[in-house]
Protein backbone atom coordinates (compact mmCIF):
# COMPACT_ATOMS: atom_id res chain seq x y z
CA UNK A 1 0.00 0.00 0.00
CA UNK A 2 1.34 3.08 -1.12
CA UNK A 3 1.44 5.83 2.11
CA UNK A 4 -0.83 8.73 2.18
CA UNK A 5 0.25 12.28 1.38
CA UNK A 6 -0.28 12.94 4.97
CA UNK A 7 1.76 10.31 6.07
CA UNK A 8 4.31 11.04 3.88
CA UNK A 9 4.17 14.35 4.77
CA UNK A 10 4.43 13.34 8.44
CA UNK A 11 7.60 10.90 7.53
CA UNK A 12 9.22 14.10 5.66
CA UNK A 13 9.04 16.32 8.81
CA UNK A 14 10.44 13.55 10.88
CA UNK A 15 13.35 13.12 9.10
CA UNK A 16 14.13 17.00 8.77
CA UNK A 17 14.14 16.84 12.54
CA UNK A 18 16.37 14.43 13.02
CA UNK A 19 18.88 15.78 10.68
CA UNK A 20 18.75 18.94 11.88
CA UNK A 21 19.17 17.88 15.67
CA UNK A 22 22.25 15.51 14.08
CA UNK A 23 24.16 19.02 12.87
CA UNK A 24 24.02 20.28 16.12
CA UNK A 25 27.42 19.30 17.52
CA UNK A 26 28.11 22.63 19.99
CA UNK A 27 27.70 21.11 23.01
CA UNK A 28 29.65 23.57 24.68
CA UNK A 29 26.77 26.22 24.66
CA UNK A 30 24.87 23.91 26.87
CA UNK A 31 27.21 23.55 28.90
CA UNK A 32 26.40 24.06 33.14
CA UNK A 33 30.02 25.62 33.33
CA UNK A 34 28.76 28.01 30.36
CA UNK A 35 28.04 31.18 32.50
CA UNK A 36 24.86 32.32 30.58
CA UNK A 37 23.59 28.43 30.78
CA UNK A 38 23.93 27.90 34.10
CA UNK A 39 22.60 31.44 34.74
CA UNK A 40 19.00 30.56 32.61
CA UNK A 41 18.68 27.21 34.29
CA UNK A 42 18.86 28.59 37.91
CA UNK A 43 16.26 31.08 36.56
CA UNK A 44 14.27 28.49 35.19
CA UNK A 45 14.57 26.23 37.67
CA UNK A 46 13.25 28.66 40.21
CA UNK A 47 10.04 29.66 38.25
CA UNK A 48 9.15 26.35 37.86
CA UNK A 49 9.64 25.23 41.66
CA UNK A 50 7.19 28.43 42.27
CA UNK A 51 5.14 27.02 39.78
CA UNK A 52 4.84 23.78 41.65
CA UNK A 53 4.42 24.86 44.73
CA UNK A 54 1.42 27.20 43.59
CA UNK A 55 -0.82 23.97 42.18
CA UNK A 56 0.22 21.74 45.37
CA UNK A 57 3.08 19.73 44.16
CA UNK A 58 5.82 21.01 46.88
CA UNK A 59 4.65 18.19 48.72
CA UNK A 60 2.84 15.92 46.57
CA UNK A 61 5.73 16.12 43.42
CA UNK A 62 6.87 12.09 44.93
CA UNK A 63 3.43 10.65 43.72
CA UNK A 64 3.04 12.52 40.93
CA UNK A 65 3.24 10.76 37.06
CA UNK A 66 5.65 13.15 34.69
CA UNK A 67 5.96 12.51 30.90
CA UNK A 68 8.66 14.58 29.60
CA UNK A 69 8.45 14.64 25.54
CA UNK A 70 11.21 15.61 24.13
CA UNK A 71 13.38 14.09 26.98
CA UNK A 72 16.84 14.33 25.29
CA UNK A 73 19.56 13.26 27.78
CA UNK A 74 16.99 12.94 30.31
CA UNK A 75 17.95 16.30 32.10
CA UNK A 76 15.03 17.53 32.74
CA UNK A 77 14.05 14.08 34.21
CA UNK A 78 17.08 14.26 36.43
CA UNK A 79 15.74 17.50 37.73
CA UNK A 80 12.86 16.29 38.83
CA UNK A 81 14.32 13.45 40.50
CA UNK A 82 16.40 16.29 42.49
CA UNK A 83 13.13 18.08 43.15
CA UNK A 84 11.54 15.01 45.29
CA UNK A 85 9.62 13.02 41.82
CA UNK A 86 10.04 9.01 42.02
CA UNK A 87 11.77 7.35 39.00
CA UNK A 88 9.54 4.88 38.53
CA UNK A 89 6.87 7.56 38.34
CA UNK A 90 9.18 9.35 35.09
CA UNK A 91 8.94 8.89 31.71
CA UNK A 92 10.34 9.99 28.84
CA UNK A 93 10.38 9.95 24.64
CA UNK A 94 12.47 11.31 22.30
CA UNK A 95 13.17 10.95 18.45
CA UNK A 96 17.08 10.33 18.22
CA UNK A 97 18.57 6.85 19.75
CA UNK A 98 21.76 8.59 20.41
CA UNK A 99 19.70 10.97 23.19
CA UNK A 100 17.49 8.22 24.58
CA UNK A 101 20.68 5.80 24.58
CA UNK A 102 22.41 8.37 26.69
CA UNK A 103 19.38 9.13 28.89
CA UNK A 104 19.51 5.32 30.00
CA UNK A 105 22.88 5.11 30.94
CA UNK A 106 22.83 8.95 32.81
CA UNK A 107 18.92 8.36 34.45
CA UNK A 108 18.11 5.82 37.46
CA UNK A 109 16.91 2.27 36.05
CA UNK A 110 13.39 2.53 36.52
CA UNK A 111 13.11 5.33 34.03
CA UNK A 112 10.69 4.33 31.27
CA UNK A 113 12.67 6.17 28.06
CA UNK A 114 11.62 5.20 24.58
CA UNK A 115 12.63 6.56 21.99
CA UNK A 116 9.77 7.42 19.27
CA UNK A 117 7.76 10.36 17.68
CA UNK A 118 5.56 12.39 19.58
CA UNK A 119 2.99 12.32 17.04
CA UNK A 120 1.64 9.23 19.04
CA UNK A 121 2.93 8.16 22.35
CA UNK A 122 2.35 4.25 22.59
CA UNK A 123 3.66 2.11 25.20
CA UNK A 124 2.57 3.99 28.17
CA UNK A 125 -0.50 2.80 30.53
CA UNK A 126 -2.55 5.78 32.05
CA UNK A 127 -2.54 9.19 32.10
CA UNK A 128 -0.05 11.96 33.48
CA UNK A 129 0.00 14.24 35.89
CA UNK A 130 2.71 16.79 34.72
CA UNK A 131 3.75 16.49 30.91
CA UNK A 132 6.88 18.89 30.05
CA UNK A 133 7.85 20.16 26.45
CA UNK A 134 11.06 22.14 26.29
CA UNK A 135 12.06 23.73 22.80
CA UNK A 136 10.24 21.22 20.90
CA UNK A 137 7.26 22.58 19.26
CA UNK A 138 9.65 25.47 18.10
CA UNK A 139 11.60 22.70 16.34
CA UNK A 140 8.49 21.93 13.98
CA UNK A 141 8.35 23.35 11.27
CA UNK A 142 5.09 21.76 10.10
CA UNK A 143 1.56 23.15 11.49
CA UNK A 144 -0.22 19.58 11.31
CA UNK A 145 2.33 18.11 13.28
CA UNK A 146 2.57 20.37 16.08
CA UNK A 147 -1.37 19.93 16.71
CA UNK A 148 -1.03 16.23 16.80
CA UNK A 149 1.51 16.12 19.38
CA UNK A 150 -0.22 18.49 21.27
CA UNK A 151 -3.57 16.68 20.71
CA UNK A 152 -1.49 13.99 22.54
CA UNK A 153 -0.20 15.55 25.40
CA UNK A 154 -3.48 16.82 26.23
CA UNK A 155 -4.71 12.56 25.56
CA UNK A 156 -2.51 11.66 28.23
CA UNK A 157 -3.25 14.99 30.38
CA UNK A 158 -5.02 13.30 34.18
CA UNK A 159 -8.11 15.73 34.91
CA UNK A 160 -5.84 18.51 37.01
CA UNK A 161 -3.15 17.86 35.20
CA UNK A 162 -0.14 20.47 34.43
CA UNK A 163 1.54 21.09 31.16
CA UNK A 164 4.63 22.29 31.65
CA UNK A 165 5.79 24.67 28.54
CA UNK A 166 8.98 26.06 28.03
CA UNK A 167 9.61 27.86 24.25
CA UNK A 168 11.08 30.45 22.14
CA UNK A 169 8.48 32.87 20.98
CA UNK A 170 11.12 34.51 18.80
CA UNK A 171 12.65 33.31 15.42
CA UNK A 172 16.11 32.75 15.16
CA UNK A 173 16.95 34.04 11.60
CA UNK A 174 20.49 32.34 11.58
CA UNK A 175 18.41 28.99 12.52
CA UNK A 176 15.87 28.11 9.50
CA UNK A 177 15.68 24.29 11.61
CA UNK A 178 13.79 26.68 14.03
CA UNK A 179 10.39 28.58 14.31
CA UNK A 180 9.58 31.19 17.28
CA UNK A 181 6.02 30.18 18.64
CA UNK A 182 3.60 33.42 19.73
CA UNK A 183 1.09 33.69 22.40
CA UNK A 184 -1.56 33.26 19.76
CA UNK A 185 -0.30 29.74 18.43
CA UNK A 186 -0.05 28.27 21.64
CA UNK A 187 -3.47 28.94 22.35
CA UNK A 188 -4.61 27.69 19.29
CA UNK A 189 -2.31 24.42 19.32
CA UNK A 190 -4.31 24.19 22.89
CA UNK A 191 -7.83 25.16 22.68
CA UNK A 192 -10.18 25.58 25.57
CA UNK A 193 -7.48 25.01 28.21
CA UNK A 194 -6.36 27.76 30.81
CA UNK A 195 -2.86 28.90 29.63
CA UNK A 196 -0.62 31.32 31.83
CA UNK A 197 2.79 32.51 30.11
CA UNK A 198 5.46 34.67 30.91
CA UNK A 199 8.67 35.43 29.44
CA UNK A 200 11.57 34.14 30.92
CA UNK A 201 15.41 33.82 29.27
CA UNK A 202 17.38 36.44 28.05
CA UNK A 203 18.12 36.49 24.39
CA UNK A 204 20.72 33.54 24.22
CA UNK A 205 23.90 35.67 22.51
CA UNK A 206 23.28 38.94 24.34
CA UNK A 207 22.93 36.50 27.52
CA UNK A 208 26.34 34.95 26.64
CA UNK A 209 28.03 38.43 26.82
CA UNK A 210 26.49 39.98 29.58
CA UNK A 211 27.08 36.41 31.73
CA UNK A 212 30.75 36.91 31.55
CA UNK A 213 30.54 40.68 32.34
CA UNK A 214 28.30 39.91 35.69
CA UNK A 215 26.08 37.71 37.04
CA UNK A 216 23.58 40.86 38.44
CA UNK A 217 23.37 42.34 35.23
CA UNK A 218 22.48 39.28 33.50
CA UNK A 219 20.00 38.95 36.07
CA UNK A 220 18.19 42.49 36.43
CA UNK A 221 18.17 42.25 32.49
CA UNK A 222 16.24 39.35 32.40
CA UNK A 223 14.04 40.62 35.21
CA UNK A 224 13.32 43.31 32.37
CA UNK A 225 11.62 40.38 30.85
CA UNK A 226 12.47 43.18 27.22
CA UNK A 227 15.08 41.05 25.97
CA UNK A 228 13.71 37.74 26.57
CA UNK A 229 13.13 35.13 24.07
CA UNK A 230 11.69 32.32 25.71
CA UNK A 231 7.93 31.98 27.62
CA UNK A 232 7.39 29.56 30.82
CA UNK A 233 3.90 28.56 30.72
CA UNK A 234 1.65 26.54 32.61
CA UNK A 235 -1.42 24.87 30.68
CA UNK A 236 -4.31 23.30 32.28
CA UNK A 237 -7.67 21.94 30.90
CA UNK A 238 -10.65 24.31 31.43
Amino acid sequence: MEPTGAASAADCELERIRLAYSRRTNNSLYSMFAPAQMLSLQERERRILRKLARFGYATELGKARILDVGCGSGFGLREFLRWGARPENLYGIDLMPDRIAEARTLCPAKTTLVCQSATEIRDFEGRFDLIVQSTVFTSILDPAMKRQIASEMLRLLSPGGLIIWYDFHVSNPANPDVRGIRRKEIAGLFPGCMIHLEKLTLAPPIGRRVARINYTMYGALSALRVLNTHYLGIIMKA
